[in-house]
This record gives C-alpha cells, sequence and structure tokens, in this order.
C-alpha cells in the first residue's frame, strides 16, 4: 500500500476510537511527508530538533509539529517558536526551560509529562513518585506559559501482549489519578500519548488519546537522511 492508503486507513481507525494519529516521520525524506500530508494528515512527531527544524522550514506551515523524542534542555530554545506539543517531559528542570522559551516567544506551549514504565533502563521518563513530586512543587505553580495536557508512555519493546497490556493499563490508571489530584477542574488535562506501531492496538484499547505510528505508514525503516542534532 502506498503512504497515502496507510494514512486513510489508519486515520479511519483511529477515529473510530477517537484517538489522535501522529505521524512519526523522523528519518523520513520531505518527500514523503509531504505524501501524507497530501493524503490529509497533518500531525507530525519529530525525535531530533536540528531534523525538525529544518522538515518545519521546509513543509506546509498549518503542519502541527509533535516533539516525541528525548529533549535537550539547550535545545529547547530552538523549537519553541512553532512546537505545537512536547510529549517527552521528564524533569522539572526542562519544564522550567520550555516555560522560559515559550514566555520569549510570547506562547503557551502544550508538554505531555513523560512516565517511565517499560521494563528497560534505556527509556527515559519519570516514575510515578516523582511526577507527583514535581507536580506538588512551588517551582511548577510559578510556570504560566506551560500547559500540562496530559502523560506520555512508551512501553516495553517486546511481544509479550501481557506486559504491554499491564504497562499501558498501568499508565492510564495513573493518568486518572492525576487528573483528579491535580487537574479536576481542568478540562484541558486530557491526552494520553501511549502506543507505537507494534504495539497501538492494545495501547488504544487501555486508553490511549495519541498513538505515534511511523513505519505503520511509511514502511520499514531506511538509512537516516539527517544529521544527528
Amino acid at each position: 500500500m502506498s503512504i497515502a492508503d496507510n494514512i486513510i486507513a489508519l486515520k479511519r481507525e483511529t477515529d473510530l476510537n477517537n484517538v489522535t494519529l501522529i505521524v512519526v516521520s523522523k528519518t523520513k525524506p520531505v518527500e514523503d511527508i509531504q505524501q501524507a500530508y497530501d493524503a490529509g494528515q497533518r500531525i507530525f512527531g519529530e525525535n531530533q530538533v536540528q531534523e525538525l527544524v529544518e522538515k518545519y522550514e521546509a513543509l506546509p506551515k498549518d503542519i502541527e509539529w509533535h516533539l516525541i523524542g528525548h529533549l535537550q534542555s539547550n535545545k529547547v530554545k530552538y523549537i519553541a517558536p512553532f512546537i505545537t506539543m512536547i510529549h517527552s517531559v521528564d524533569s522539572l528542570k526542562l519544564l522550567q526551560e520550555i516555560n522560559k522559551q515559550a514566555l520569549k516567544n510570547s506562547r503557551v506551549i502544550d508538554c505531555l509529562l513523560q512516565i517511565y514504565i517499560a521494563d528497560e533502563e534505556t527509556k527515559f521518563g519519570l516514575s510515578f513518585d516523582e511526577a507527583i513530586e514535581l507536580l506538588r512543587s512551588d517551582e511548577f505553580a510559578e510556570l504560566k506559559n506551560i500547559r500540562i495536557r496530559g502523560l506520555m508512555g512508551i512501553a516495553t519493546n517486546t511481544d509479550n501482549q501481557k506486559q504491554l497490556k499491564e504497562e499501558f493499563y498501568e499508565l492510564d490508571t495513573f493518568f486518572d489519578g492525576i487528573k483528579q489530584s491535580f487537574f479536576r477542574k481542568d478540562d484541558n488535562f486530557d491526552e494520553l500519548s501511549m502506543g507505537m506501531s507494534s504495539d497501538y492496538k492494545i495501547a488504544m484499547e487501555q486508553g490511549s488519546t495519541m498513538v505515534r505510528l511511523g513505519s505503520t505508514v511509511f514502511g520499514a525503516r531506511v538509512v537516516k537522511h539527517w544529521k544527528n542534532n
């Protein structure tokens, strides 16, 4: 199937589940992203700041760009003028820098707290306790140019569906608890970003509101076209 066919089929599936499709375009050339755009896709996710900036400059300006990879504080300034959402906030320090750069650009930037749910040491994210501590802190209360929209998690890279289901279930349950404790009167706390090409169907069953799909749209990953940031 073509990129356009894949987009149409996936949007039909995600729309039925009231889930937002984020097409992960990392390493993909502008031409492929344009094909997805021409098929109606407007939300794309990138991992690397330099690659994201170059694609932002080259592609239509009504695209909503989401930063889904690990973000270093010193790179925030490059995406602050245009980024739609940052999924990978894993520290108060990073959140403070996003707030600082958002203020410089007269913006409020939507963010998700990345929660560590995988049985792997290579993944980033806050523990449940660290997330609660961050949200309780006086420093967090001072941040007026960020808006916490929800949580993000990356499950273990495994074929064990029972384990994946449990990890997603735990994050969904934690999301509900955080909403009740900290965002009960905030209708904007409504996003749970979990699920990638290998496990998005399970994630949707467990309450995901955003899935991040790359190879399902573009096919198997090819040699990287872009420089590292």
